[in-house]
């Protein structure tokens, strides 16, 4: 076989895993408490509308669903495993679906070369090739595929909410990182495409997957956790291709000696030298994200439009919190933007006779949603501004639920990037989660949501940089 045919076979397999159309859990149980109880559970719930088959010997059905005793006995094709069995058993088990012609399977089971089973990693990896299967960990959460209704994820829905369809695809190589940002997507209303954990990365690996990520229509942006990597000169290649496609953002662990030593006894992973790597990065195109706050700002911005200029606006209701982000922006390398004296003008007659038009903006602790709208209807048409931070202090008096609708109306009415920022408790996170599910970035301070606009102008203009010296 040709080496063109088998990439062609490769990611055909691949999409058998992520994209399939029937799917066998082998290791299917019928205690609550098991790992497969919660895996056949969750794929049953998520509505995945392909054939779902369970395997154990040892039960006549599950949920309600007829059990087979081995992957053999199903008499049907099956695209995809997911093996949920004791680390002892699932080597054989990958045997008995490579005999049954199935394309790939995703190993949630632990107990290779994470805790010291070299062998038997190299011997799951032996089998994946003799039969040309694509094996998604072993040592991993799952995946969720949101178009597909497809959740293989083993934590109960109940502790840890699903985000809704989107843009984003997360690859994670830790399934507790990957189960918290998914959480925290699902809390905030920010739609997933694809998410991906692929633990000790046996056969499948970051690259391949970033690869799949890349060529996938339903995918805008790719997030991704890493602590090392198999091959550092393939997911460069690999990176530096997609970054001139779509957005990527890494958070790289292991950066430092005692990270780097912990990340063997996770996932077998070798860290390697944090600084090769984060100079990588750069060059690739790769926006790189500092800690998991920020990882998850970072996914956030890049469903807006990309800014193309470093000029912003502040429009705020409170006069503290436009210093605050006249500093960030200052400190970013940033600049607030001009505006018009034709603007100014308009702006002035508009505004009461206490409110002094700038930028930043402050139209004062009494504004309504009508006095942003109005200050907003105006600057959304200015040549001279980038990006709009909008700041409300959803505390005050006169301002209603209502401002929601004049952000998301404000959004859909220009190609600038727009962001919100309101700080406070409960009252507020309620409506800057309803923001945010519009596909406005939400922020609760100006700094976070000024590091996110730098970064995401740093990606556009280092990718106008490549695509000029690819043209």
């Amino acid at each position: 076989m040709t080496d063109e045919k088998q990439g062609q076979k490769k990611e055909s397999n691949i999409r058998a895993v992520i994209e399939p159309n029937s799917i066998a859990v082998i290791g299917a149980s019928r205690n609550p408490s098991k790992v497969g109880y919660s895996v056949f559970k969750n794929l049953i719930a998520s509505g995945y509308t392909g054939r779902i088959y369970a395997v154990n010997p040892n039960a006549e059905s599950i949920l309600g669903v007829k059990c087979y005793k081995s992957v053999l006995d199903i008499p049907n094709k099956v695209d995809c495993a997911i093996i949920v069995v004791p680390a002892k058993y699932v080597n054989d088990t990958l045997e008995e679906c490579g005999k049954k012609g199935i394309k790939g399977a995703i190993v949630i089971s632990g107990g290779f070369k994470e805790v010291g089973e070299f062998e038997r990693e190299e011997e799951l990896k032996r089998i994946s090739r003799k039969y040309g299967m694509a094996v998604i960990g072993p040592n991993c959460l799952g995946i969720v595929n949101r178009k597909k209704h497809i959740d293989s994820i083993f934590l109960p829905m109940y502790k840890m909410k699903r985000p809704l369809l989107g843009k984003i695809s997360f690859l994670t190589q830790s399934g507790a990182v990957g189960s918290t940002i998914l959480d925290l997507l699902g809390e905030s209303n920010i739609g997933v495409s694809k998410f991906i954990s692929y633990g000790n990365a046996a056969v499948l690996d970051e690259s391949d997957l970033l690869r799949y990520l890349r060529e996938d229509k339903d995918t805008s942006v790719i997030i991704m956790y890493i602590e090392g990597v198999k091959d550092g000169r393939k997911f460069y290649e690999e990176l530096r291709k997609t970054t001139l496609v779509k957005p990527v953002v890494v958070l790289k662990a292991g950066k430092g000696t005692l990270a780097a030593e912990a990340t063997k006894s996770h996932t077998g992973a070798l860290a390697g030298d944090y600084k090769v790597f984060q100079s990588m990065l750069r060059q690739a195109g790769a926006v790189e994200a500092e800690c998991l706050p920020e990882l998850f700002n970072l996914a956030k911005i890049f469903m807006q439009p990309l800014p193309k200029g470093e000029r912003v606006f502040v429009l705020t209701n409170g006069g503290g919190e436009g210093v605050l982000t006249v500093d960030a922006i200052e400190k970013s390398g940033l600049k607030l933007a001009e505006i018009s004296a034709k603007t100014r003008a308009k702006l002035k007659r508009k505004m009461p006779p206490h409110v002094v038009v700038g930028n930043p903006f402050d139209i004062t602790g009494d504004a309504d949603s009508k006095r942003y709208a109005e200050v907003l209807k105006e600057i959304v048409k200015e040549d001279g501004i980038d990006a709009i931070i909008v700041i409300t202090l959803f505390q005050t008096v006169g301002l209603g639920s209502e401002v929601v609708n004049t952000v998301m109306e404000a959004d859909n009415a220009t190609d600038k990037t727009i962001v919100s920022v309101a700080t406070g408790g409960e009252y507020t996170q309620s409506l800057l989660r309803i923001i945010e599910s519009s596909g406005v970035p939400a922020y609760t301070s100006p700094s976070e949501a000024i590091d996110s606009i730098a970064k995401a102008l740093w990606y556009y203009r280092k990718r106008r940089q490549r695509e000029g010296e690819y043209a």
